[in-house]
């Protein structure tokens, strides 16, 4: 018998009031994924990137990544929302850059092969995905998730430089070896290195897409990100990344000698001869995935061995159950969904402009000078494209109505390109660069950076410069490798929503005597330019081409 009564006691549970750690994680994801819309000229750009060179196109997984490797970082805290606003500071850091690299130039020159505008999309992203997770989770977050932060760095996987410094120089020697192997099958070549001709019309190319480097590159991230979700230690994780690189350049060494056999097999077979690409196709697929299984099974090895460091003991409430989000978070949270309702209207503002550019890229870049300036009247205009099609510059040749000197004048409307960069990275040095300053018809005195060429059989002096709207000027730092090129932005455009970015203006005056000394040949040409440039609006120029 019980020594006292049974009794019921009423006791309240208490629930956490608004949101739950999951939703809050949930919404602030959603806001972080929305709020690219504040970088999209970023964006735009890595997109552009991305889907013209293939050797980039893997690049466009790593944000995906990222975000993955930074929820599960944030799951394991246990969604926890203590966020700083220190967080917001980054992100409207990350806003300013690309606002302010809209409306100007600066270009970072470290060698004739390696060049970079400044910021450069790497580090815009990296300054906005850091900038989210110190606003929502924290400096605790911020240290969970470094490893998918700095793995932003990789949305430009291979730079121009890698492309000058690795990718050619492996074009070369896949092609070699192909080569040889065909040759040591007795199989007679054309004397193209790069290209395999089996007969006078069936034959393949070495092109760079053929060399490995996008199978090794996905392979090497494979290994970097899997290294880091098993806490493989460090020398471990890099031996695994450099082992796959090296991995999927040796299976695609193996792709080019099946493809060689393959081409020897259709010279008896012409039905085969039509189906090589999707031969290629095949071969490479059955091959990569030879690969990645061999890269796993290594992985799975490293895992149970010695490779791996131990799980760490869990935190002491990293095993609580979920509860709301704190206040501030709600705040914080509310800060990035201005953010995001900043960045919409801005990119509402600018659809009009992007539309235009659309607009004129599809009417193929038609010239749009003015029949005459001043003295001067356009006698032929022309495009001058990339191989893949995208237009460099437009192009338009005014002559002096009374006889003289012929001037070229470039605009290029679509793509930020510098012409002392190209240069240097075709090998072409100059003989004299600097700055060359004249006025216009209706401008004060310009800035232009110039610098003189010699091909051999001319002499020819380029002038270029940036314009948003009636304003222009560019200065390039004295330099042989290292230096900057920037343009001042005008404050007008600087200060305002509208996205105008400034358009490069490319002037050229040449002369047939190749044996005139340096100095005369740039006193008599840069003469010419400002003769020319006295009668010329620049606006009449770029305004067509203004987003």
């Amino acid at each position: 018998m019980a020594a006292f009564p049974d009794s019921e006691i009423g006791v309240q549970i208490v629930r956490p009031k608004g949101l739950s750690a999951v939703r809050f994680a949930a919404l602030g994801t959603a806001a972080a994924v929305l709020g690219v819309s504040a970088i999209w000229p970023t964006a735009l750009v890595l997109w552009k990137m991305w889907t013209i060179d293939a050797t980039k196109s893997i690049g466009m997984l790593i944000p995906l990544a990222a975000l993955a490797l930074i929820l599960r970082a944030w799951r394991a805290l246990g969604w926890r929302a203590d966020g700083t606003w220190w967080g917001l500071g980054l992100v409207l850091m990350a806003m300013a850059a690309t606002w302010f690299q809209q409306r100007t130039v600066l270009i970072l020159v470290v060698s004739p092969q390696w060049s970079t505008l400044l910021p450069p999309p790497s580090i815009v992203a990296m300054t906005y995905a850091a900038g989210v997770v110190l606003l929502l989770g924290g400096v605790r977050l911020f240290r969970a998730a470094l490893f998918p932060i700095l793995l932003l760095w990789f949305v430009n996987p291979v730079p121009h430089v890698f492309n000058q410094l690795v990718d050619l120089p492996l074009q070369a020697a896949s092609a070699h070896i192909a080569r040889g192997f065909a040759m040591a099958l007795r199989q007679p070549l054309t004397a193209d290195k790069l290209r395999l001709m089996f007969t006078p019309e069936f034959g393949m190319f070495i092109a760079p897409g053929c060399n490995g480097i996008r199978g090794s590159v996905t392979m090497g991230f494979i290994a970097l990100i899997a290294g880091y979700v098993y806490r493989f230690r460090w020398y471990a994780n890099a031996l695994v990344t450099m082992g796959a690189v090296l991995l999927g350049y040796v299976f695609n060494l193996a792709r080019l000698c099946l493809l060689v056999l393959y081409y020897l097999v259709a010279l008896h077979f012409r039905s085969l001869q039509n189906k090589a690409e999707g031969a290629d196709y095949a071969i490479g697929a059955a091959l990569f995935l030879v690969a990645t299984m061999l890269l796993f099974g290594v992985i799975h090895r490293l895992r149970e061995g010695a490779g791996a460091i131990a799980p760490r003991a869990a935190a002491a409430d990293e095993g609580r159950p979920v509860d709301g989000a704190p206040r501030a978070g709600y705040a914080r949270l509310g800060a990035l969904a201005a953010v995001v309702l900043f960045a919409g209207v801005w990119l509402a503002r600018a659809s009009g402009s992007i539309g235009r550019s659309v607009i004129a890229e599809d009417d193929s870049m038609a010239a749009r000078f003015p029949a005459r300036a001043g003295n001067y009247t356009l006698v032929r205009s022309w495009n001058e494209t990339l191989l893949d099609g995208g237009v460099v510059y437009i192009w338009g040749q005014y002559a002096p109505a009374g006889g003289g000197r012929s001037i070229a004048v470039g605009v290029s409307p679509v793509l930020l390109h510098d012409p002392l960069v190209c240069h240097t990275a075709r090998g072409d040095h100059p003989l004299w660069q600097g700055q060359l300053t004249a006025a216009t018809e209706d401008v004060a005195p310009i800035s232009f950076s110039s610098a003189l060429y010699s091909d051999g059989a001319t002499e020819y002096l380029e002038a270029s410069t940036q314009c948003s709207g009636s304003s222009c000027g560019e200065f390039a730092t004295q330099r042989t490798h290292f230096g900057f090129i920037y343009s001042r932005p005008d404050p007008e455009t600087l200060l305002n929503g509208d996205p105008k970015r400034p358009i490069p203006v490319l002037l050229r005056a040449e002369t047939l005597d190749a044996t005139m000394p340096a100095d005369a040949a740039r006193q008599q040409l840069s003469e010419d330019l400002r003769a020319f440039l006295a009668s010329v609006r620049l606006d009449d120029l770029t305004r067509p081409y203004s987003r």
